[in-house]
């Protein structure tokens, strides 16, 4: 396993992981902005612009896109998220200069007001969809409580106002800012001639030109506040809560996770065996995310409306009232070991390793083999998850619960 790293003249970062026993490669666009770039009028533009990019370029039709796709044989798909857009695809090495051209294509899109028009129209239907399927966007609303005025409260997805008010010109403005070489990485990984890649994106991006743009990021004010909505077609009631966490690098980041995992993880944690084993709920758990100056812990808890008060009771005595029963050297060694194979058997194909490695250099700015992840998590001891804990339970954060009824909760 080799790790390169080069950037071009114009500021375009390339980056790879380099394992020449593997037999496939991935190739990714990891553009730094997502709808916490964006401004709250703006809001789902980062989103809009992701699905804008497939409808075609100067060079390609929308159908030479998907076309050519299906002839690299390519697994592709895009995302977006707070922090980032990432546009990626995994082939057999021996297509990677087409692959290249291909995707390096796509990051300077048409943007055709009439393809505007036409898929304003589908993510409206999209938000529609989302908010009619469980969790009802819950955790949107959670988020939105949680942050306030922050940026993290835009959502992803923007709403139907901010959508059907988006400009195009305004759009074209966005992409020439944000999709700039020195606000991209290329990230490849598996099996890749590195030397060739960056030859070829050298040729492909010379008439890129950088803009400068840089993230500002400001630490939130946290807002408070238990909210509940009805949503009649519910049959269950969903609930998430919000608290402060940790930032994406924060050294305490390991333990907070290993904290999640041993009071919430999804199968044999404190909750699980508590709430989802004996059936009281659908699920229920506890996990831990991070940004750039702030991070979460959240909960979350699926169950029928008259089961709700007394699980989420069960579920906060678990996670906020029970730190007089301490963490094993067991529990953790398993949360551990949980974590460890997780990561090591995800390493094995080189379309995981896009996200890890991209991930970790794009948001962090650093470079983490499996190994050294490994040890991350392995060096925490007891004291570290137990000061994890108290700091915890000594943050309030939002609450939201939506479901069939009202007034599940005190």
């Amino acid at each position: 396993m080799k790790f390169e790293n080069k950037t071009l003249d114009n500021g375009l970062q390339i980056i790879a992981e380099v394992n020449e026993e593997a037999f496939s490669q991935s190739l990714g666009y990891f553009v730094k902005t997502g709808s916490r770039d964006e401004v709250p009028e703006m809001g789902g533009v980062s989103h809009f612009l992701e699905h804008m990019v497939f409808k075609g370029t100067a060079k390609r039709t929308a159908e030479d896109v998907n076309r050519e796709l299906d002839e690299l044989g390519a697994q592709s798909n895009a995302y977006t998220c707070e922090d980032q857009t990432v546009y990626y695809m995994s082939i057999l090495p021996d297509q990677q200069s087409r692959a290249m051209d291909l995707l390096t294509d796509l990051m300077r899109p048409a943007l055709r007001n009439s393809d505007f028009e036409t898929e304003r129209n589908v993510i409206l239907e999209e938000i529609a969809m989302y908010d009619d399927a469980p969790p009802y966007g819950s955790m949107e609303k959670c988020m939105e409580s949680f942050y306030g005025n922050h940026p993290l409260a835009i959502r992803v997805l923007g709403t139907p106002q901010t959508v059907s008010d988006l400009d195009p010109e305004a759009m074209r403005a966005y992409h020439h800012d944000r999709y700039a070489p020195d606000n991209i990485c290329l990230v490849a990984t598996g099996s890749v001639n590195f030397d060739h890649l960056v030859k070829q994106a050298e040729e492909l991006t010379r008439d890129w030109t950088p803009s400068g743009f840089k993230r500002v990021a400001e630490p939130p004010s946290h807002g408070i506040a238990s909210l509940q909505f009805q949503h009649p077609p519910a049959v269950q009631q969903y609930t998430f809560e919000l608290s402060p966490g940790v930032s994406r690098n924060d050294p305490k980041r390991h333990a907070y996770r290993l904290l999640a995992t041993v009071l919430g993880d999804d199968s044999g944690s404190r909750t699980f065996w508590a709430l989802v084993d004996p059936g009281l709920a659908e699920s229920a758990g506890m996990f831990a995310h991070e940004y750039d100056e702030c991070g979460i812990l959240g909960l979350f808890l699926t169950c029928t409306p008259e089961d709700t008060q007394s699980n989420w009771d069960m579920l906060v005595k678990i996670v906020r009232e029970e730190t007089d029963k301490s963490i094993s050297e067991r529990e953790l060694t398993v949360a551990k070991n949980k974590i460890c194979s997780s990561l090591v058997l995800s390493s094995e194909r080189p379309g995981n390793r896009l996200f890890t490695v991209g991930n970790a250099m794009t948001l962090r700015g650093t470079y983490e083999t499996v190994e050294d992840s490994i040890e991350n998590y392995r060096r925490v001891n007891l004291d570290a998850v137990h000061a994890a804990w108290k700091d915890y339970v000594t943050q309030v954060g939002a609450r939201v619960t939506i479901g069939p009824e009202l007034g599940v909760l005190n």
